[in-house]
């Protein structure tokens, strides 16, 4: 029997920036154990250009992302998921649409890197930096033992896992 694929969505206001960049280092690690998805409870409409940037520069792929509404993953023909993940301090504290099926939820905020435009350079240094902490993250994730863990216990392990602040580095 095949190993199930977990789907994850990962939430935050616009996203632009940082559910993207978990979006992206989710497909590449989960290694088709995980679908990652994200979403933003009010979508910018356009990826922030330092996100796709830090993926490249993380020799991921860059391309195929957008900006898209979180009611997109609430309709009834929407992929099921298992995590709905908020990544932001203010998607965390929004009412979420009822997912199907109830996954599991868990706030793994981490700062807006966008916000800290000053140079180039500080900018694309701030958003590895929260590339790192989200790889981090989900590095845990994927090391839990998911099949033999019971859904407290992951619940429990997958909200723990957001108050890990910095990569090791």
């Amino acid at each position: 029997m095949a190993d199930k694929t977990y789907n994850v969505l990962f939430i935050c206001t616009g996203n632009s920036a940082r559910s993207i960049l978990a979006e992206g280092l989710l497909n590449h690690l989960g290694e088709g154990r995980f679908k990652a998805y994200s979403a933003g409870s009010h979508p910018t409409g356009k990826v922030n250009a330092y996100a796709l940037l830090t993926l490249e520069k993380m020799h991921l792929p860059s391309t195929g992302y957008r900006s898209k509404n979180w009611d997109e993953f609430a309709k009834s023909d929407a992929p099921a998921m298992d995590f709905v993940l908020t990544v932001c301090d203010k998607a965390a504290g929004e009412v979420c649409p009822v997912w199907p099926g109830q996954p599991m939820t868990a706030h793994w905020g981490v700062a807006d890197p966008a916000a800290f435009e000053v140079s180039d350079e500080a900018t694309e240094r701030q958003f590895m930096d929260t590339a790192l902490t989200l790889k981090r993250r989900i590095e845990l994730m994927l090391a839990l033992p998911l099949a033999r863990l019971d859904s407290m216990a992951i619940q429990r392990e997958i909200r723990d896992i957001g108050k890990v602040q910095k990569a090791a580095q």
